[in-house]
């Protein structure tokens, strides 16, 4: 490890699991206090045990307001201050076409999704801006939020106001000292994506081997990506490292979002290979 956020205090939403789950480890191991929020109660309990001392569970619910609040407060009176929010949290929504989608469906995926993020903005910034010391704010967006076609029609809306939040950050924040910068992952093999197959979570590890198998080959890098390469970037645009850097939405994605990626490409192949064989 190289220390990058030796000192830090750092709120991680969604943290049990997948990308928060391997974000908490590794910030830990850079050397930051986290305090994690999360629904799922006994796995939040049984890390708080493992991490004593440099990890704070509080179990928070990302579409509550005062549940968002309350994560920035538990910093500051666990650790003594707050350098870097990232949000973290989310899940699908209402997977509904939009010719089905309910208001409240739709209601319910911008809450969980969009909302939950500028909420957090909000309050990492009044503790920064009271603090006078600035701060980092990082985001997990998705390659959906730079293309459709990645998942459900409400998702891809809800994450394409994520990047709206980022950019409108660098207007607000900027001044105060704070940077926002997000993450757009591609194809991560976490418990989420299992769960998208309908694998049950007991068999997720081993179902999420096959399942790499099988995308390494659609991927411009060779591979599918891990929940630890998003870890990475997180550890990076929280740290110091990155004090230029705002207002950026990174992809953390093998490539995929660089390229066109759709069904013309084999229909191409085939009529190369026809063409050769002498169809006119």
């Amino acid at each position: 490890m190289t220390d990058k956020l030796i000192g830090k205090v750092a709120v991680i939403t969604g943290g049990t699991s997948g990308i928060g789950l391997a974000s908490v480890k590794l910030f830990v191991a850079e050397g930051a206090k986290v305090v994690v929020g999360d629904i799922s109660d006994d796995l939040g309990a049984a890390l708080e045990a493992e991490y004593n001392g440099e990890v704070k569970f509080v179990h928070a619910d990302v579409t509550s307001e005062s549940d968002i609040e309350g994560l920035v407060t538990a910093a500051v009176e666990t650790y003594g201050k707050l350098d870097v929010f990232y949000n973290n949290a989310a899940a699908p929504g209402d997977t509904s076409l939009m010719i089905d989608m309910t208001a409240a469906g739709f209601d319910r995926t911008l809450a969980l999704i969009a909302r939950s993020v500028l909420l957090g903005h909000k309050y990492a910034a009044k503790q920064f801006q009271k603090q006078g010391t600035g701060g980092a704010i990082v985001t997990t967006a998705s390659a959906a939020s730079l293309q459709a076609g990645w998942s459900a029609g409400g998702y891809t809306i809800a994450k394409h106001a994520v990047v709206g939040i980022i950019r409108e950050s660098v207007i607000e924040l900027s001044a105060l000292g704070i940077r926002s910068n997000a993450i757009a992952p591609g194809l991560i093999m976490t418990p989420a994506m299992a769960s998208a197959f309908g694998i049950p979570q007991e068999q997720s590890p081993e179902f999420l081997k096959v399942l790499a198998k099988h995308l390494d080959v659609t991927q411009p890098i060779g591979r599918v990506g891990q929940p630890e390469d998003i870890a990475e970037a997180a550890v990076f645009l929280a740290s110091d490292s990155s004090s230029f850097i705002t207002g950026v939405v990174l992809p953390v994605d093998g490539g995929a979002t660089a390229v066109t990626q759709s069904p013309f490409g084999p229909a191409g192949a085939q009529a190369v290979a026809a063409f050769a064989a002498g169809e006119r």
